[in-house]
C-alpha cells in the first residue's frame, strides 16, 4: 500500500514534494468546497487559470458551479 508521500511523488506536475502534497490538499478542499479556487490558487503561488491548467492536466473536472447550478443550467 502506497503512503501520502507516494502518491504525491508520483505526480507528473510539479518538481518539488511539498509542490505535489499541496495540490493533492487543495483537490479536496476545492471539491469539498472548502475553499475558493482563488484561494487554491494563492495558496500554490499560481493564478487562478493556472491551477485550472494543472487541474485540467491532472483530468480534475473543477466548476464553479455546484451541482444544483449545473442542473439548473442545464435545463435552460
Amino acid at each position: 500500500m502506497l503512503i501520502y508521500k507516494d502518491i504525491a511523488a508520483s505526480l507528473p506536475v510539479f518538481l518539488e514534494t511539498e509542490q505535489k502534497e499541496k495540490i493533492l490538499f487543495l483537490i479536496g478542499a476545492l471539491m469539498t468546497r472548502l475553499i475558493s479556487l482563488k484561494k487554491g490558487a494563492e495558496i500554490m503561488g499560481i493564478d487562478s487559470e493556472e491551477l485550472l491548467q494543472t487541474l485540467d492536466l491532472l483530468g480534475v473536472e473543477f466548476s464553479y458551479l455546484s451541482s444544483e447550478d449545473g442542473e439548473l443550467e442545464q435545463k435552460w
